[in-house]
């Protein structure tokens, strides 16, 4: 049941919307471009994506890129999706995330985060990414995997931080040797759990 959704909405949902302590991750809409373009026009974010997504050259090309999003985002089936990430405080855009299905077959679901680097360092991707695996597992999925380039350290990283193990390295996805990590329900409710008191 990898990618199956049930129709249950889960909690911290609002509409297409979730929404964190300091997060709101929301559907993208065109005329995010020029924010966007702060994120996807940038080497430092997309040098890890190639060959799903290469850097954005321009406001037109990234604006290109968010309709062929919208677009495509009606032959989804939820809980899969993309969302622009913005700071809840002051609503700023700083970055996307997504579930997607992983070719070739489109049976394992792909978590994805990319923030701006002017916001790195402070636990947002981590954040982001709890966020849409709790949206995930409340949606009926039982896994998630979030595969990372070697030397991609930073994406190691928040992987494990959002509670995603390493499996090992596979060329199943992308035609690329990848590293791959993976969080199963069962896992990642049992690490959101209270710890008993004393």
């Amino acid at each position: 049941m990898t990618g199956t959704a049930t129709t249950q909405r889960p909690m911290g949902i609002e509409e297409s919307r979730i929404v964190t302590p300091r997060l709101v991750l929301r559907p993208w809409r065109s005329e995010d471009a020029e924010a966007a373009l702060a994120v996807y026009g940038t080497e430092d974010v997309t040098r890890w994506l190639a060959p799903a997504m290469t850097r954005q050259p321009d406001v037109a090309s990234m604006r290109e890129l968010l309709r062929s999003w919208e677009a495509g985002a009606t032959a989804l089936e939820p809980p899969a999706g993309r969302w622009a990430v913005e700071l809840r405080e002051t609503g700023e855009l700083v970055g996307g995330a997504a579930i997607l299905p992983l070719p070739p077959h489109g049976v394992d679901l792909e978590i994805g985060w990319q923030l701006s680097r002017g916001v790195w360092g402070k636990g947002l991707a981590t954040e982001a990414g709890r966020a849409l695996a709790r949206y995930a597992f409340a949606s009926g999925v039982d896994e998630l995997f979030a595969v990372v380039r070697p030397r991609n350290d930073r994406g190691a990283a928040t992987a494990r931080s959002v509670g995603m193990e390493w499996v090992g390295e596979t060329e199943k996805y992308y035609d690329l040797r990848l590293q791959v990590y993976r969080l199963r329900k069962g896992e990642f409710e049992a690490s959101a759990a209270p710890s008993p008191g004393i």
